[in-house]
């Protein structure tokens, strides 16, 4: 798919998908389509976005509906790597404050791993 490569693999009992490029109205379906294939095999998911170079408001939508799905199943969906400046709709829209976020995939499989759930400060550069 032109503008987005993304790519998902197993590690510590969650699915990570990575995500690279623009996440837009163009490359969004995509986008939805992988996450719910991989929401299919797993209950907890983390979504790599620090090689995401734009993110709109429908990608946005994208996230928040498996967020919603996936947690209404007793699972968890995670965000790791945000960087604030391509990925500005999550504080602009107040859902850097509702979703779990961490600055790296490692920090949200520990995190994970650890059963804490806490949301860490995602790197704002």
């Amino acid at each position: 798919m032109d503008g987005i490569r993304i790519s998902s693999e197993r590690r510590d009992g969650f699915a990570v998908v990575a995500v690279s490029g623009e996440l837009d109205i163009v490359t969004s379906r995509g986008f939805d389509e992988c996450l719910a294939e991989v929401r299919r095999k797993d209950r907890h998911i983390i979504i790599d976005l620090s090689a995401v170079d734009f993110m709109d408001t429908g990608s946005l939508a994208v996230i928040v509906g498996h967020w919603k799905q996936v947690t209404s199943a007793g699972g968890t969906l995670a965000l790791a790597g945000a960087r604030y400046r391509y990925t500005k709709t999550l504080w602009i829209t107040g859902l850097a404050d509702r979703l779990p976020m961490y600055d790296s995939v490692d920090a949200a499989v520990a995190a994970g791993a650890a059963g804490t759930g806490e949301t860490a400060a995602a790197s704002q550069s």
